[in-house]
């Protein structure tokens, strides 16, 4: 029943199809031949577009190789050169010091290399020069453990004393002699205070200030500067 009544229907539709098309050629004058070649030119049309745009796939490719060219191209991405333009110092209360250099040698320490506490800071830990050096002040007015960021010098923390270091005046610690006098000699300028020390220093807390992951870029250009 359900077979009989399907081929009927599309009997039916058939013979409305030929109506309608003998019909339509009657008037137009298009023929059969002349409906073929329009149906095939607009299915040539549509294949050819659908190969020339672009699938999701491949706009997604060229959006992430093209993020790509700019996360790597040194035109776009601007890395800091120096602390000053990485970090905020601001932020920090500032003081005025005279700052001075010294060494763990003798002119400034009156130890000589053979003497068991040569190098050794006040505080009890080595003297650095590093991405936080180590530096001497009056602990009345600057405690051990204090951070101090010093322009041109870099990160200072207090480690140390000196029977002329009194009031607003802060050593800073260089290898060398020759490098004090290259490098710094003495200058009155404006400092931050990052932190104020509680009194002590070891040197697994300097160890881990310099080792701040964030910043060892900069360490890199020290030691290189050093080297």
């Amino acid at each position: 029943m359900k077979l009989k009544l399907f081929i009927k229907r599309s009997i039916m539709t058939l013979l409305f199809v030929a109506a309608l098309f003998v019909t339509a050629s009657s008037i137009s004058n298009v023929t059969f031949q002349d409906l073929k070649i329009w149906v095939e030119n607009i299915y040539k049309e549509r294949v050819s577009h659908a190969q020339q745009a672009p699938t999701y796939r491949q706009v997604k490719h060229l959006t992430i190789v093209e993020a790509k060219k700019t996360m790597i191209s040194n035109d776009e991405i601007e890395t800091p050169s120096s602390l000053e333009e990485m970090i905020d110092f601001e932020q920090y209360p500032t003081a005025m010091v005279i700052a001075t250099g010294y060494t763990a040698g003798i002119e400034s320490t009156g130890k000589s290399s053979s003497h068991p506490e040569y190098g050794i800071t006040y505080s009890g830990v080595k003297v650095k020069r590093d991405l936080y050096s180590t530096i001497a002040a009056d602990l009345d007015v600057y405690p051990i453990g204090t951070i101090l960021y010093i322009p041109e010098y870099g990160y200072g923390v207090v480690a140390d004393k000196g029977s002329a270091i009194t009031g607003n005046k802060i050593d800073l610690y260089y290898h060398t002699v020759d490098d004090v006098f290259a490098e710094w000699g003495k200058r009155e300028l404006e400092v931050y205070v990052v932190e104020v020390g509680n009194g002590t220093l070891t040197e697994e807390a300097l160890t881990k200030l310099n080792e701040t992951e964030a910043l060892q870029v900069f360490r890199q250009k020290l030691v290189e500067n050093n080297e």
